[in-house]
């Protein structure tokens, strides 16, 4: 009974412990019980937050630790759009989001301009801050499209980039109104502002980036990497406080700034999403619904009326900025719903606006009583907007979100057989596991959800060997796990390496092999050795051989050196679509030097299926060293190689070993061994008959395009 007694359940409730259950119980529970009604989870936990806050059950009060939680949340999805976004789409569309941000930027203006001069009674300042609330947008949705799969659709691509630029002028919207109803606006102001606002953009998209590469190339540390991500979130958000404008504009240039150093496929990106999802966005969610006083509506008409006005013209400008733009661009209507459900939602840039005029004090009445910028009307109406708002936008997004994922997701007639992707990473050292799991998890289609395996080969049976194989098994699967990849775990007992590899190949059918050399080791002339050597000559899978100087992540191009006449070659489709995944999955740029034959080729892929890539003419392999002046520090080879006597095969093929270790001693490489006809292997050897074309040319949609490309010549 005297624990019972010392254990306080007084309402708000003030223990740290319980309070902190609670919130976790909702986060659980909440979008589990609403999913079951199809209410997106994130519109539940903002209901949530309305029912145990001050104004519905009073269980917590938004004290001090929910807003500094609420704002990391914040921080956090600013932050996630400017990592996830796909740059090479981002550039692509960038006039689609210039339009975009300039539609959804200047009708809430106009429109909130008008409803607060003349429906709300409104001053000239608190309407143009009121129609900059209208104006600016949270994305709010966006975790909703990220769950399901859409984020890299050239609609979220262009909300987001909108976002970036409405949001910019509204804050600064408020800026000038603030500083004009203090009377600070004047040249002083206007200079401080501009220098500021130019030295944070500098500061975050050009020192940021270097910061990043230097850091990752030099600690691998997990934990250390995750909380060096949150320095920069939140220096970036502090350096925008300080140079005037509101922090998620920091937070959102931050994710763009290290977009490139945290690939999509990388442990570091699970860890920062998954955190973010289950505890700092939650927790925003939660402030939000806080907020909520349905009170305020039965006290005071004007409440009503304001909150009406708002969330009436704060929508209707939003639709018809995602409707002009659909119009503008000749977008689906899933797409303009999309783009409806990211800008719909009001929730951080304007409880920003609203406080901040809130607290701007204009005079005293006669009374008395402070004389507020924006009263307590908009303050409770902006509430009451931003539940409604969130709501709408959450189902709409919802809705286009889900139609998109499954249209992406319906194979086409006549493309259901396609050969079935399926990489091997044979294993030896423990050192250059997590490498070979890096580089396949790049390599590899979206598409290949399971079928990644690992092997080790034993050329004897003792215990102590055995022993030693499942624990080097077991490290790579947990290094798999941290990119969310199960893995396929073989524990072969052969003769000899050579064998065990052939035969995995075989009977698992595998498509792609990695293979990996230690970065400490030094390379001779024949570095291939014995087992590689061996594998190319008695099978027909391309074949890629890694050597990893520096993490692939900070790797800023990807140089692929092609040999003359490799797009007359079966396997050049094959291993040309692993490498066009590489800028897809990391955001690294591909240079490609080849012959202008060749170029041709990768000149029509690059027109349907864009990615960040240069093209130049290179056609003296005798003179391969002349690229060598053109190579950086930061720079990943990949050299396309032959087998002996084939098309593509050139006699300087047997200098590239010397070469590496004299020219390119420290440079990451990877050596491409494609498919190649006429290879001693039994059934790679059907490839000759015409008949096995057909079959090839499906295994996806780059590898049909270039086969197409083939016939036409």
């Amino acid at each position: 009974m005297l624990l019972l007694n010392s254990f306080e359940l007084t309402l708000p409730l003030v223990n740290p412990v319980l309070k902190f259950l609670v919130i976790l119980i909702i986060i659980l529970f909440a979008p589990i019980l609403l999913n079951k009604l199809k209410i997106p989870h994130i519109l539940g936990l903002i209901i949530a937050g309305a029912v145990i806050g001050p104004h519905g059950f009073n269980l917590l009060l938004r004290d001090s630790g929910i807003i500094l939680s609420g704002t990391a949340g914040l921080l956090y999805i600013m932050f996630l759009a400017g990592l996830e976004i796909d740059l090479t789409e981002f550039r692509k569309n960038s006039t689609k989001s210039l339009v975009f941000g300039l539609y959804t930027f200047i009708i809430p203006m106009i429109l909130g301009l008008v409803a607060g001069l003349y429906i709300l009674d409104f001053s000239m300042l608190t309407s143009v801050l009121l129609a900059s609330m209208f104006a600016s947008h949270t994305l709010i949705a966006y975790p909703i499209l990220s769950k399901l799969g859409v984020t890299k659709n050239r609609a979220v691509n262009i909300s987001i980039g909108g976002t970036l630029i409405t949001d910019t002028l509204a804050l600064l919207v408020l800026a000038v109104i603030v500083g004009m109803a203090r009377g600070e606006v004047n040249a002083a102001f206007w200079t401080r502002l501009s220098v500021s606002i130019v030295l944070f953009g500098l500061i975050v998209m050009f020192l940021f980036p270097i910061i990043g590469r230097w850091f990752l190339k030099r600690y691998d540390d997990k934990v250390s990497q995750y909380i060096f991500v949150l320095v920069m979130v939140f220096l970036g958000a502090v350096l925008a406080e300080a140079a005037g404008i509101e922090a998620i504009i920091g937070a959102f240039l931050s994710g763009l700034a290290l977009n490139r150093l945290i690939p999509a496929t990388s442990p570091l990106m699970n860890r920062i999403e998954f955190v973010g999802n289950a505890v700092f966005i939650p927790f925003f969610l939660i402030g939000v619904g806080m907020l909520v006083d349905y009170r305020a509506f039965l006290k005071d008409i004007e409440t009503i009326k304001v909150a009406a006005v708002m969330t009436i013209v704060a929508t209707l400008a939003k639709f018809l900025a995602a409707w002009l733009t659909q119009k503008s661009f000749r977008l689906s209507v899933d797409e303009r719903r999309i783009i409806f459900g990211l800008s719909n939602a009001q929730a951080a840039a304007t409880l920003a606006a609203v406080l901040v005029g809130y607290n701007v004090i204009l005079g005293e009445t006669s009374d008395g009583q402070p004389i507020r910028l924006l009263n307590d009307a908009v303050l409770n109406g902006t509430i009451i907007m931003i539940l409604i708002t969130c709501t709408i936008a959450s189902f709409v997004a919802q809705k286009g979100g889900k139609n998109i994922s499954l249209l992406e997701s319906i194979t086409p007639e006549g493309e259901g057989d396609t050969i079935e992707e399926k990489i091997l990473i044979p294993l030896s050292n423990p050192d250059t596991i997590e490498e070979l799991i890096g580089l396949s998890a790049i390599l590899k289609s979206k598409e290949n959800k399971k079928n990644l395996y690992a092997m080790h080969i034993i050329d004897n049976d003792s215990v102590d060997a055995g022993s030693k194989a499942r624990k080097l098994l077991e490290k790579a699967s947990h290094s798999a796990a941290a990119y969310d990849i199960p893995l396929n775990n073989i524990l072969r007992y052969d003769l000899n390496s050579t064998n065990g590899i052939v035969g995995a190949i075989k009977e698992q059918q595998i498509t792609d092999l990695v293979l990996g050399l230690h970065v400490k080791k030094g390379i001779s002339p024949s570095f291939l050795g014995h087992l590689t050597e061996g594998v190319l000559l008695r099978c027909n899978t391309t074949t890629f051989v890694y050597k990893s100087f520096q993490p692939i992540s900070t790797i800023k191009r990807h140089v692929v050196i092609v040999p003359p006449n490799a797009e007359k070659e079966i396997g050049f489709p094959f291993w040309l679509s692993k490498i066009w995944n590489i800028p897809k999955n990391t955001g690294a740029k591909l240079v490609f030097y080849a012959a202008e034959s060749t170029l041709v080729y990768i000149r029509n892929i690059l027109q349907k299926h864009p990615i960040a890539a240069e093209l130049k003419v290179f056609e003296d392999w005798n003179d391969f060293l002349i690229i060598a002046k053109d190579i950086k520090s930061d720079d990943n080879l990949l050299i396309i190689l032959s087998r002996l006597n084939k098309l593509s095969y050139h006699d300087s093929m047997h200098h590239i070993p010397v070469y590496l270790d004299k020219y390119f001693r420290s440079n990451s490489f990877i050596l491409v061994f494609p498919m190649q006809q006429g290879v001693e292997d039994a059934e790679m050897a059907d490839l000759n008959n015409p008949s096995m074309i057909e079959p090839i040319e499906k295994l996806d949609e780059i590898g049909k395009n270039i086969l197409r490309l083939f016939r036409r010549k």
